[in-house]
């Protein structure tokens, strides 16, 4: 059995949330509507007709689910800033209310000695920027930057880990061109302005935190998947790079100063041509500290050439044999450890960091506790997976997991439970769950 120790000293364990998904207190304290409020209120568009207005009412329970993280032995907390907390109309006027409301989230962290990890972008929009367009619109970059550089002079002097953005491929396919998540847009138009704003504004957070902030270990997200070929025909194996081109190295080959990954899809060829003049791929170039890696599940793809554009669609069937989540997500340990080299290999990814990990089941509060047997087999054995890639020597300094507690899970709304802790939505209590308790004896270890 491995131990916490086992990844060394200097490994940094801890937990991940994100405002939209925890904070509620939506209407109020100055807050502006973010695309997630407005979403949440169109018909169909969030499971059960959920919404985030109170979440787990983390604005007012702060202080007690700050301590509930230094209890169950971890040393990080991720959180992220609401933008429409801060800047309620995404640029000029500030919200101090919202400004003080993070000064005391941070000193809470300081106080129980948890280093806050912060992001400045978790997928929540204030409103009125995407009334201008939102991330398809130019615009976009100069309300981002202001933001931005708002957040950098006012936390910098407290927090020294930031992280610019959390999952972009996430946010641009699933809301500008799947439309399945806020604001809701679809086609591969949007798709593409949404992508390349959200890559220029990347790098440009990057180097404003590296500007404002001094001492700074500055980091972005990224989700990905294995991308593996239905069989090993030429057509399977070029659906399969099409996809990955996609997936995992969209945003991670401008950043590292690659330009767009056109070589394998001829439609990211004339895409790269229409935005990538040298000015551009310049400026979506950034040297981060450090690549944040959220996997979840691996993809199986197969060529079909009914499919318009990519001709290829994932092939759910072929690992049924393998166990899967509550979402019906595969689970597989060597696939993360796969993803995890792929992503080292750059040449220019100094440091990676697991920055979010963890599984939705169907945990049931039976006399007052939760038995999530499945969640702790999952962590054990994603966790040997970590460990055998960092001793093979790939710079993995930390594990953040997906999530402190059940929260408001995007288009699942309540019904996706991801939490170490249990929370009762009606009356808001908390329960720690059985993985909670063993990551807290791992630590301990």
């Amino acid at each position: 059995m491995i131990s916490s120790s086992d990844f060394g000293a200097d490994f940094l364990w801890g937990v991940a949330v994100a405002a939209a998904q925890i904070e509620g207190a939506a209407d109020v304290y100055g807050r502006g509507a973010s695309i997630w409020d407005t979403f949440s209120k169109r018909s169909g568009k969030i499971r059960n007709g959920h919404h985030p207005a109170v979440a787990c009412d983390f604005y007012h329970r702060y202080a007690a689910d700050i301590q509930m993280v230094k209890a169950l032995g971890f040393k990080v907390f991720r959180f992220s800033l609401s933008w429409s907390r801060i800047m309620p109309f995404g640029r000029g006027r500030v919200n101090m209310e919202g400004v003080r409301f993070y000064h005391e989230v941070i000193d809470a962290c300081l106080r129980e000695n948890l280093v806050p990890y912060v992001t400045l972008y978790h997928w929540d929009l204030p409103e009125v920027l995407e009334q201008e367009g939102g991330w398809t619109a130019y615009g976009i970059n100069h309300a981002f930057n202001e933001f931005a550089s708002f957040c950098a002079r006012t936390y910098g002097d407290k927090v020294k880990n930031w992280i610019v953005l959390n999952e972009p491929f996430g946010f641009t396919s699933l809301g500008y061109m799947l439309g399945i998540h806020a604001p809701g847009r679809t086609g591969l138009t949007n798709f593409f302005s949404a992508v390349h704003h959200t890559a220029l504004a990347q790098a440009d957070g990057g180097r404003i935190l590296r500007a404002e902030v001094s001492s700074a270990n500055i980091g972005t997200t990224f989700s990905c998947s294995e991308v593996m070929p239905y069989t090993d025909s030429d057509a399977d194996l070029m659906a399969a790079r099409r996809f990955d081109s996609l997936m995992n190295r969209l945003f991670i080959e401008p950043a590292l100063g690659m330009g767009y990954p056109e070589t394998d899809w001829e439609v990211l060829e004339k895409f790269k041509i229409q935005h990538s003049t040298w000015r551009h791929t310049q400026r979506m170039a950034f040297d981060f500290d450090f690549i944040g890696l959220q996997n979840y599940f691996p993809i199986t793809v197969k060529y079909n050439a009914f499919v318009p554009i990519l001709q290829a669609w994932e092939v759910k069937a072929v690992n049924r044999r393998k166990p899967h989540t509550a979402m019906g997500w595969e689970i597989n340990a060597d696939s993360f450890y796969n993803i995890i080299k792929q992503f080292a290999a750059y040449p220019g990814v100094r440091r990676l960091m697991i920055t979010e990990g963890g599984a939705a089941y169907r945990d049931k509060l039976v006399q007052g506790k939760v038995h999530d047997v499945e969640r702790i087999a999952y962590f054990e054995l994603y966790l040997e997976a970590l460990l055998r890639a960092k001793r093979e020597g790939i710079p993995v300094d930390g594990y953040l997991v997906w999530t402190l507690m059940d929260n408001f899970e995007w288009a699942e709304g309540y019904n996706a439970r991801f939490g170490l802790v249990h929370v009762d939505f009606r009356t808001q209590e908390r329960v720690i769950k059985d993985s909670g308790y063993w990551f807290r004896e791992f630590l301990g270890r």
